[in-house]
């Protein structure tokens, strides 16, 4: 379905854990973070902890081992195709990182399922060590959002994606997420848009918190085999929308020939 934007979190949503927490556990690494986790920022202490892999001589490859081995629930794979598959224009924004995601992505058979990933970039060096920086220059005035950590606001990033597809009509939203910082982007959405908050995490209580700024429906969810239901049932129910308003649209302009 052209006409439909849906805009992902990536960790504990399309993944039910936590990339970063589990690379750090995988790879034997919980009490160096854990020593160093009030002393730095969180995308500094991930890109430590790839420093601390590569001096321990595990490599890039290493660590896309260990990610290939994240569980993804079945039915957001499924979900996932099928949405891609009717022409949803599938995006994430995302505080993990783009070798994380990518990886995960390519493992289970869906990164080319989405159009765009926005998320802290990454990059392998010449000696397999993989570095990870701040999505925003957090040493600049980048935003001035006080809902989002300073290295990235997907509040920004939902105006930019909602700026650059305008020009072709206008879309419907649906935004699913579970964390603090995608609170800021659920605002940006206006009615006869959709946000499926992760139920009892930390979106879905600022939500209910904070019920008359939220202009979308919410549908709440709590496992992967219901992300993927509501999902497909929402797609199915704004293209059904869409439809008859094309249909209804064609039946006035005919009874004014």
């Amino acid at each position: 379905m052209a006409g439909i934007v849906v805009v992902f979190d990536f960790d504990r949503t399309l993944i039910d854990g936590d990339s970063d927490s589990w690379v750090v556990a995988e790879m034997g690494l919980t009490q160096l973070f854990n020593e160093l986790l009030s002393t730095l920022p969180w995308n500094k202490l991930m890109d430590r902890m790839m420093k601390e892999l590569h001096l321990q001589g595990k490599s890039s490859v290493d660590i896309k081992e260990c990610l290939k081995r994240i569980p993804m629930h079945p039915g957001v794979i499924a979900a996932i195709k099928s949405a891609h598959a009717s022409g949803c224009d599938l995006r994430i924004i995302s505080d993990a990182n783009q070798f994380f995601i990518e990886t995960i992505l390519e493992c289970h058979g869906l990164l080319g399922c989405f159009s765009h990933i926005v998320t802290n970039p990454s990059f392998v060096d010449g000696d397999g060590r993989l570095g990870i920086f701040p999505y925003h220059d957090v040493g600049s005035p980048s935003h001035s959002c006080n809902l989002c950590p300073p290295n990235l606001c997907k509040g920004v990033v939902i105006d930019q994606i909602q700026a650059s597809v305008s020009a072709n009509g206008r879309k419907r939203y649906i935004y699913l997420g579970d964390g603090r910082n995608d609170f800021c982007p659920t605002l940006r959405l206006v009615e006869g848009d959709h946000v499926m908050p992760r139920k009892d995490y930390a979106l879905s209580k600022r939500i209910y918190s904070n019920r008359m700024l939220i202009k979308a429906d919410i549908h709440e969810w709590s496992d992967g085999e219901e992300l993927g239901k509501i999902l497909l049932h929402l797609i199915h129910r704004i293209s059904t929308e869409e439809i008859n308003c094309s249909d209804l649209s064609q039946l006035n302009s005919s009874d004014h020939i």
